[in-house]
């Protein structure tokens, strides 16, 4: 590869105004990268995935169940928070070194987890896999914010969308094999073949854009309060499944990341180089990208944790089978997140499209709060594909409105705000999603038993202090007997003859308590459609430079030589 002279694009050359991505390399190369980051991101997503059917396994293997929920929190954990300082840090020093610092560690990780003999030591090497994951989905997305034009970026950032719905399909059943057969530490030497395939083609095909030679003064106090705060907030949302918002696991530590939050946005009102620049949210186009991307991602979290569990509790299926089970929707996200690329790079147009799938989400969530045991299969399609559907586009297309509404050299750090928030919006999601499924199961039990001639002396039995509600959504296990094993002996006689009634009414609470939080979704996606509707429609530029004016005219740009960080061209050939 021959790299020419950069260019730094308004110093009036004769390619000024010319339509041009910010790297300009052969074709051939540009796929290559294309494919390379593709697989990257297939790393990170079919980790999550794959891991979620290997735990039982590895939890057994290393006597750790009691640290079962760590294993994916830490990762989630490092994975969000290193998010917005890689997109600092892309922007500064480029994104081909940060790309591959994040692939190199990553595999690191992978590696060493596949070496785990303890739980701790798991745990540890997951978050050092995490720290390297926050590095593959947003700057995989600004690289192709440097390969191609605004007008370009739908026909490629749609595979991203379908990237993840592919991970989410074939992770289960994958996750499953490797476990059965050759055993789990295999699960995570998978990643080390694929990542090195592209870890290779990133180092010799992507070129380096060159950079201000000055010093990055990077915010240090921010960064020290921005962990300090993320990471209570994180393990808060996280606790929340297993212990009251009121504990101090929960209550206390958010609290202490509401303390902490307005502290870290004053430190970055007040440097040079914020993490996070908040001047960027007085575009009303990135701003309601932003929250339109937080409030749509409860719905897409909300059921791929939820389904799975209305197909193993209340239907019986297995871990793998619910997976399948869920393809209706990923289907709907994969096609309407590749459909709706394709629309924005035909047409430059996305407010209505978005518009348009945020509304599916509505409509979505709104048919899955009639979700009861008995709702059919061909009905649970019909929504899981409609909810697909309205949820692809916003996985593709949010992406490119805030890539085109920002400066090219703040398109890392817009990019990473993107990733950060969704996985921020879903954490949120899920956990008032798991509080309010747990208060609607209690409530719905006594009541679904009375409706079907339970009489209240046994329905008693299932109110109170004693009463583990926890013990009826179990999988693996026969009901009926399970609640006739843990009834007293001297009840057990009365409890018999309306054993029937009793796992059906359970099944019906547990259904409604399900289809309940898609009042969360819904009451989320309308939010999200709000925050639509205050995005403007800018033209998507057919070059990079700085973002489109209220005038809807190209800023001025930056003078050869200037402090700001000009874009740069790259002529590269085979």
């Amino acid at each position: 590869m021959m790299e020419g002279t950069p260019l730094a694009e308004g110093s009036g050359g004769p390619h000024a105004g010319a339509s041009h991505p910010a790297v300009e390399i052969s074709p051939r190369a540009r796929f290559q990268v294309l494919g390379a980051i593709l697989m990257a991101l297939l790393l990170g997503a079919l980790d999550q995935t794959v891991v979620g059917t290997a735990l039982p396994r590895i939890v057994t293997d290393l006597q750790g169940n009691d640290l079962y929920t760590w294993v994916v929190a830490i990762y989630l954990l490092t994975s969000t928070i290193s998010v917005p300082f890689y997109g600092k840090l892309s922007d500064f020093y480029g994104r081909k070194p940060m790309l591959i610092f994040g692939i190199v560690v990553f595999l690191a990780g992978s590696a060493l987890s596949g070496l785990s003999q303890t739980m701790w030591q798991l745990i540890l090497f997951r978050g050092i896999q995490g720290i390297g994951a926050g590095a593959l989905f947003p700057i995989s997305l600004a690289v192709i914010g440097d390969l191609f034009t605004p007008a370009e970026r739908g026909k490629y950032q749609g595979l991203f969308g379908a990237v993840f719905g592919l991970a989410a399909l074939v992770g289960p059943a994958l996750g499953g094999v490797i476990t059965d057969t050759i055993g789990w530490h295999w699960i995570f030497y998978i990643n080390l073949p694929i990542g090195l395939v592209s870890l290779v083609v990133v180092s010799r095909v992507l070129p380096s854009l060159k950079r201000p030679k000055h010093a990055l003064n990077l915010d240090w106090a921010g960064a020290l309060v921005f962990v300090a705060a993320m990471i209570p907030l994180l393990v808060g949302l996280t606790n929340s499944q297993s212990s009251g918002w009121a504990s101090p696991e929960v209550g206390g530590l958010l609290v202490l990341a509401a303390v902490l939050i307005p502290v870290f946005l004053f430190i970055e009102t007040r440097v040079r180089e914020p993490i996070v620049p908040l001047n960027l949210f007085r575009d009303r186009t990135y701003a309601g990208s932003i929250l339109a991307t937080f409030f749509a991602a409860f719905g897409f979290y909300s059921a791929t944790i939820f389904l799975p569990r209305f197909y193993q509790v209340v239907k019986g299926d297995s871990a793998t089978v619910s997976g399948y089970e869920l393809f209706p929707l990923l289907l709907g996200v994969i096609t309407a997140s590749v459909v709706s690329g394709q629309i924005v790079a035909r047409t430059g147009k996305y407010k209505t499209l978005l518009v348009g799938s945020i509304a599916l989400v509505s409509i979505g969530s709104l048919l899955f709060t009639n979700l009861v045991a008995t709702s059919s299969t061909a009905v649970i399609v019909a929504w899981q594909f409609i909810l697909g559907m309205g949820i692809g586009p916003t996985l593709a297309v949010f992406t490119i409105v805030v890539q085109n509404s920002v400066p090219f050299n703040k398109l890392g750090v817009a990019t990473s705000s993107i990733a950060f928030f969704r996985q921020i919006g879903g954490t949120v999601g899920l956990s008032i999603a798991g509080s309010l499924f747990a208060t609607q199961v209690t409530a719905q039990i006594p009541k679904q038993l009375l409706a079907n001639g339970v009489p209240q002396g046994i329905v008693n039995g299932f109110q109170g202090a004693g009463f583990d509600q926890n013990s009826l959504l179990g999988v693996g296990t026969t009901l009926g007997r399970q609640i006739l094993a843990t009834t007293p002996a001297a009840a057990r006689q009365a409890v018999e003859p309306f054993i029937n009634q009793i796992v059906t009414s359970i099944y019906e609470a547990i259904s409604l308590a399900i289809g309940s939080i898609f009042w969360l979704s819904l009451g989320a996606s309308l939010l999200a459609l709000l925050a639509v509707f205050v995005i403007r429609e800018i033209p998507l530029r057919s070059s990079i430079g700085p973002a489109v004016g209220e005038s809807g005219r190209t800023a001025t740009p930056a003078r050869p030589g200037a402090e700001a960080l000009a874009p740069q061209r790259v002529l590269a050939g085979d």
